[in-house]
């Protein structure tokens, strides 16, 4: 019996990089973590983009990243795909640090200020850059609601109305090993997300 899989349903994907300034950054711009207002992360970026066009500052504040993930949960028997932000309440901005660009960035509405010592903010490497850059491309991760030893029931495929114990779940593709017992002895079979309820 073929499985039944409904149309995964996907949320309005904002973006997660913003190019503010100059396209070529100077050899002196590095990273730095700013910390925003929770849930202000995209105001924060699209004033801040506001101000550096009108203080003249392209040549000093050059990129923003809001890292954000993809997230599938399942909800009502559908899978629906989210964007999620993986540090909520930080953004990562590439600039040149002086006075000027520190007073610009710090007076954003929205934005609270620098991580790091006082009035030091302490740049982070482009490895880090690349990993955080690396994990908001992967394929989307489930959400699981699921544990291992929880009860379910099969509602799908072969094994319809059986019931069985989860024995694994794999939040990245979505499945679930379920012991389910024929002619009486425990099987492990794989199954979609979809395919089961919790009893």
């Amino acid at each position: 019996m073929a499985v039944k899989l409904t149309k995964v349903k996907r949320a309005k994907r904002r973006p997660v990089e913003f190019q503010i300034g100059d396209k070529h950054a100077s050899p002196d711009a590095a990273w730095y973590v700013v910390h925003t207002y929770s849930g202000h992360e995209y105001r924060a970026v699209h004033l801040l983009q506001q101000r550096v066009k009108s203080m003249h500052m392209k040549n000093k504040i050059y990129q923003v990243i809001v890292p954000t993930q993809e997230k599938m949960t399942i909800r009502r028997g559908e899978k629906i795909q989210s964007q999620e932000k993986v540090f909520p309440g930080y953004i990562l901005v590439k600039m040149v640090l002086d006075d000027n660009s520190w007073v610009l960035v710090k007076r954003t509405p929205g934005i609270t200020g620098f991580i790091g010592n006082g009035n030091q903010p302490r740049p982070i490497g482009q490895k880090e850059v690349n990993k955080i850059l690396k994990n908001v491309k992967e394929k989307p991760k489930f959400e699981a609601k699921f544990t291992v030893g929880e009860a379910v029931k099969i509602t799908d495929g072969p094994f319809t109305d059986s019931l069985g114990t989860i024995s694994e779940i794999d939040e990245k593709r979505g499945k679930l090993k379920v012991l389910v017992s024929i002619f009486g002895r425990e099987t492990p079979v794989e199954l979609d997300f979809l395919q089961v309820h919790k009893i």
